[in-house]
């Protein structure tokens, strides 16, 4: 690989107040040194890693996944026959589907990607949690997927407020009435489709981990932190490493158990009394993977190098007590830009 340039394309970069993982995963892969060529592929034409300078050599604009497969793909084949894309690494759950689904049909194009497989997709969303629970041995709070919104006026106990609301791809609120919860249904299921899922909430400190499967079983990379200030919609906007041996456990025993293939961030509740809720596990690069690399572990350096069916030593050392603080920025363009991306699609 060190022989070769490679052109990478990365999604998600929207870097806002719910950012993507896209400009995250572009600097740590700067940070490198690999030699590489990247291409931003962007679904809006704000988002602010387009117009961030040094960042990308080019970007695309892409149409979103919902609009259905066949546009998807026909736009990617373009970008590839611009540009020979070696790798895509994609970083919104919403876009996993069809890269998942189309892996082949992308690898015989020439395009590399490291990704799980649909079984491991599928298992693991969040209105399927009770039962990966119970299929890997892993406690997770009291949960229910809803299709309607009368449900939320009788729920099984021992469901009870405060629980939080969640949307199918991303978002949850804390609600404590009926009037908050029915508010939030209709704002996530309009945003994201349903199922909309409860999930009883759990006093403790939020960890989470960020973790790199290589689809044997085998964990190669693995760095976990303690979140310290949460937004609003729940992002993590300043965390640190933390030394957690059990915290690390629990994530080797997960990937050896689905084998899983690819990046994974592993979101929990840690009690007082020392026990650990799994709340989520999302299927991609969490957008604070800068400080997984500025902990000692380049994940998405080594995805890449997985993604060409490289060998990857594990790395199990990291650097504890290593912060991150997220921070706005006053980003001065030029409207030709903007007008370029609106008008061609590209810039």
């Amino acid at each position: 690989m060190e022989n070769k340039k490679l052109t990478i394309a990365v999604t998600g970069l929207n870097n806002i107040d719910s950012p993507g993982p896209g400009v995250p995963v572009i600097r740590a892969l700067k940070k490198s040194g690999m030699d590489i060529k990247i291409i931003g592929l962007a679904y809006e034409n704000l988002e602010p890693g387009i117009y961030m300078p040094g960042l990308v050599d080019k970007s695309y604009l892409m149409p979103f996944p919902s609009t259905g497969s066949e546009a998807f793909l026909e736009r990617l084949a373009y970008v590839h026959e611009k540009e020979n894309l070696d790798i895509v690494i994609p970083n919104f759950d919403s876009e996993l589907f069809l890269f998942i689904k189309f892996n082949d049909k992308l690898k015989q194009m020439g395009i590399h990607t490291f990704l799980p497989t649909l079984e491991q997709f599928e298992e693991r969303h969040k209105d399927n949690l009770p039962e990966y629970a119970s299929n890997y041995n892993i406690t997770v709070p009291e949960s229910k997927p809803l299709v309607n919104i009368k449900e939320l006026e009788n729920l099984p106990k021992p469901l009870s407020y405060p629980y939080y609301i969640k949307g199918k791809f991303y978002e949850a609120f804390k609600v404590s009435n009926l009037a908050q919860s029915q508010y939030y249904f209709n704002k996530l299921s309009a945003k994201w489709g349903l199922p909309v899922v409860v999930q009883q909430a759990i006093q403790g400190t939020e960890v989470n981990v960020i973790a790199l499967g290589d689809g044997e079983g085998n964990t190669v990379s693995a760095v976990p932190m303690r979140k310290q200030y949460i937004t609003d919609k729940g992002k993590a906007w300043g965390g640190i490493t933390i030394s957690d041996e059990r915290l690390l456990e629990i994530t080797h025993d997960i990937i050896k158990k689905t084998k899983w293939r690819g990046a994974l961030e592993l979101e929990m509740i840690k009690t007082d009394d020392g026990e650990y809720y799994l709340i989520e596990i999302n299927p991609r690069i969490p957008a604070w993977v800068y400080l997984a690399v500025g902990a000692g572990q380049n994940l998405p350096e080594m995805l890449c190098k997985l993604a060409l069916g490289e060998k990857v030593e594990p790395v199990t050392a990291y650097k504890t007590g290593k912060m991150f603080i997220r921070y706005s920025w006053d980003l001065i363009g030029d409207i030709s830009d903007f007008e370029k991306i609106i008008v061609f699609g590209e810039l």
